[in-house]
């Protein structure tokens, strides 16, 4: 590695090659984007996450084959007024329903008859207290996003020439009628407005909070917009490239992931732009040519660089082996992400470092201390040199090797104390829960809830293959608890051996108690089948299958422990090796390794802290730890190798205190730098209309913030202080007899 980084050190700074590395760049950016499509372009809907093989989804299938509802993609329309709705609101609603009868909507498939029942029959429609009345348009099943919302436009066209209220954007603690759009057909089409502008406001927020932090951190105009041109370099290519993949049905990215992967983007790039920039202005300070200084800092810093962008891009590679979409499809475009970074960091950033030289710096420029010397003569007055240790990281490097048990004890004690609130956070994983309390389809899926029986909202659908049996479980289900309602059964059309139960919950299917109950209704089929077949329960259990909303929730909670339960391991064991191979100490690997699942769950409590009594919600999305945990564990590892990796370097040529010193102030300022920078990144997707993408940032920022001002530079080199020579062992240094002044040292 050291010989490869040393090569391409040494062709970097070239002055053909500078040029040459910025045409390649700009021409592979210039040619991907000109034939293949952005990834913006080609984003999926976020629907159908979970796996064929799961439970809800072949009850979906069956459903679909033996009990066929052939009316469409229903959309809902809810009409609410405060204290009951009156005549003339119905009277608009036959009004509407008239019109659709008689011009439909472009992809409508069919409307209920609504426009010739009587008022009083439509009235008694109405929910109970006679304030909300739900009606259904219903819309071919392949019938895309974009011609959906043009339906819904031309819908929102027809009201308005119907009534002269604001039925549709009117606030619904105001007087007068109400209208929300709202089911399937609502969601899709809400969800798809939401995202039309975030990914700008989202990209334009990222690129205005690096520029800001970098001015402040670094204080020179020019280094604040080097690692951006790099980043937006990266980004140009990985765009083209991602949009290709998705084209091609290779990957699949849907809005979430593409908002994430900016952020990534972003925030570790500039990350990596700034190993090596730190790396470049140190070398500066001691070498006089400013090319001889590029290489030498490539060749110190790019194998740190290196190693922590494959330690990134595998760990997040983990998340292929999900069965759940919704992290499956984040493997690939954050895995690519990275490594293109790598690349640009390794290439791009030398060329642009190159051209510029020391005035990247300006107006703080390293100097020699001779070239300091000569120009002070020169300008007759002393020259601004900006020190690259900060008093932190100085005051850091002395107080670890001082007294490292205090710092270990407190460290401890207080991340310990919000490791131990993980076990009380609360979990939710319905959908609308992550959208706003304003978006329409969610309040008028509010209106629903509040107005009807809440089971009604979203049934259970209970289906067995009776083989051929008489199976009777109408009572068997009754008994349960939470359940309010059975149906009659209902025969398959296709294969009358199928029959279908329609369970109606008691309590907000939505609910943690309505999600608990979908093992019992099934334990309960299964107790049925099987007595009456007699062939046991793990048969039975292959004839009975549960759909809906519920049912879809516990699958998806199932899947994602599933996939938590694997992929964790997995990503422990892949960096513990990785770092294992590139530090070659068994201790190292076992006590960085600790430290960020330390780091990952004290930020996971202070994170429900934040969101739980901050932000008020009651819940935290049930997905954060998975995806808190692959970023946290892989990016806190970039920081552990770089800072590793000074020690490492220092301790060959002096005693260890010296060297655990030294290395903390020689990579605490950039690591803070980094640090406040990656969490500002990750806290940008505040602006995201979505709650899990705000609520996966706070936790990350402040897991990465954790690790920037407590793990890095106190907690890990006051533990590396403790063990001595043992924190190399069984690597080659350890062996090495000490002198005399490194005996005196430990």
């Amino acid at each position: 590695m050291n010989n490869f980084l040393r090569r391409l050190a040494t062709i970097a700074a070239r002055s053909k090659s500078r040029w040459m590395t910025l045409a390649v760049w700009l021409l592979l950016v210039a040619l991907l984007s000109s034939i293949w499509p952005q990834v913006n372009d080609q984003e999926a809907g976020s629907n159908n996450l979970l796996p064929a093989e799961a439970m809800s989804v072949e009850a979906a299938r069956l459903a679909e084959e033996q009990f066929p509802d052939d009316s469409g993609v229903p959309l809902l329309l809810v009409w609410y007024r405060d204290g009951g709705l009156t005549n003339a609101d119905i009277q608009v609603v036959q009004d509407l329903y008239g019109e659709l009868k008689k011009l439909p909507l472009a992809h409508q498939s069919m409307v209920p008859d609504f426009a010739d029942m009587p008022i009083q029959a439509l009235q008694e429609s109405t929910s109970e207290d006679s304030m909300a009345l739900t009606t259904p348009v219903f819309f071919e099943d392949n019938s895309s996003t974009e011609e959906l919302q043009n339906s819904l436009e031309a819908l929102e066209r027809k009201l308005a020439n119907l009534t002269e209220e604001n039925v549709l954007g009117r606030n619904l603690s105001e007087q007068g009628l109400h209208l929300r759009f709202t089911g399937p057909a609502g969601i899709q089409t809400d969800t798809t407005e939401l995202f039309s502008q975030a990914d700008i406001t989202l990209l334009i927020a990222t690129v205005l909070l690096v520029l800001v932090l970098l001015i402040v951190l670094y204080r020179s105009p020019i280094l604040a917009v080097v690692p951006l041109i790099g980043v937006g370099f990266a980004y140009g290519l990985l765009s083209p490239l991602l949009g290709f993949m998705a084209r091609e049905e290779w990957i699949v990215v849907d809005a979430q992931a593409v908002s994430i992967m900016t952020v990534l983007l972003f925030g570790a790039g500039t990350d990596y732009c700034l190993f090596l920039v730190s790396r470049y202005r140190d070398e500066l300070h001691l070498e006089p040519n400013k090319y001889k200084a590029l290489q030498l800092a490539i060749a110190n810093s790019g194998g740190a660089i290196m190693m922590s962008a494959l330690t990134t891009a595998v760990g997040l590679l983990t998340l292929s082996l999900a069965q759940y979409a919704s992290y499956d499809r984040f493997a690939v475009p954050f895995s690519l992400a990275i490594v293109i970074m790598c690349v640009a960091v390794l290439t791009l950033l030398p060329a642009i470092l190159a051209l510029f030289g020391r005035m990247a710096f300006f107006p703080f420029i390293p100097r020699t201390e001779k070239m300091a010397d000569d120009l002070e003569k020169k300008k007759g007055k002393p020259v601004r040199q900006q020190n690259s240790r900060s008093r932190f990281s100085r005051a850091a490097g002395r107080l670890v090797i001082e007294k490292p048990w205090p710092i270990i004890i407190s460290c401890i004690i207080f991340l310990g104390g919000l490791a131990a609130l993980v076990p009380k956070i609360d979990y939710t994983y319905g959908v609308l829960d992550s959208f706003p309390e304003d978006m329409p389809s969610r309040e008028g899926f509010s209106i629903i809830a509040e107005h009807y029986p809440e089971g009604e909202i979203a049934p259970v659908q209970l289906i067995i293959d009776t083989r051929g049996e008489k199976i009777d479980l109408k009572n068997a289900l009754s008994s349960l608890g939470h359940v309010e309602s059975v149906s009659e059964p209902e025969a398959g059309v296709k294969d009358p051996n199928f029959v279908q139960y329609t369970v109606t919950l008691a309590i907000d299917p939505y609910s943690t108690e309505a999600v608990e109950t979908i093992p019992e209704l099934k334990a309960a089929a299964v107790a049925a089948v099987a007595a009456l077949k007699q062939a046991g329960a793990n048969r039975a259990e292959e004839q009975v299958w549960l759909g809906g909303e519920t049912a879809g929730l516990y699958d998806t909670e199932e899947i994602t422990s599933r996939d938590q339960n694997i992929i964790i391991p997995v990503i422990l064991v892949i960096i513990a090796a990785l770092l294992l191979v590139y530090l070659r100490s068994v201790t190292a690997m076992a006590y960085l390794l600790l430290t960020v699942v330390l780091s990952f769950l004290s930020a996971l409590g202070l994170g429900w802290l934040l969101i739980h009594y901050l932000m008020g919600e009651a819940a935290m999305q049930g997905l954060i730890p998975l995806y808190a945990f692959v970023f946290l564990v892989a990016l806190g590892g970039d920081y552990n190798i770089f800072m590793i990796s000074s020690i490492w370097r220092n301790r060959k040529r002096m005693p260890l205190k010296q060297a655990i010193a030294e290395g903390v102030g020689e990579t605490s300022s950039v690591i803070t730098s980094a640090g406040l920078i990656l969490a500002g990144t990750f806290s940008v997707l505040a602006v995201m209309p979505m709650q899990v993408l705000v609520q996966f940032g706070a936790v990350t920022a402040i897991g990465v913030l954790l690790d920037t001002f407590i793990v890095r530079p106190l907690l890990v080199p006051a533990i590396t202080t403790v063990l001595g020579k043992y924190a190399f062992w069984p690597g080659a240094l350890w062996k090495k007899e000490a002198t005399d002044k490194e005996k005196g040292s430990q």
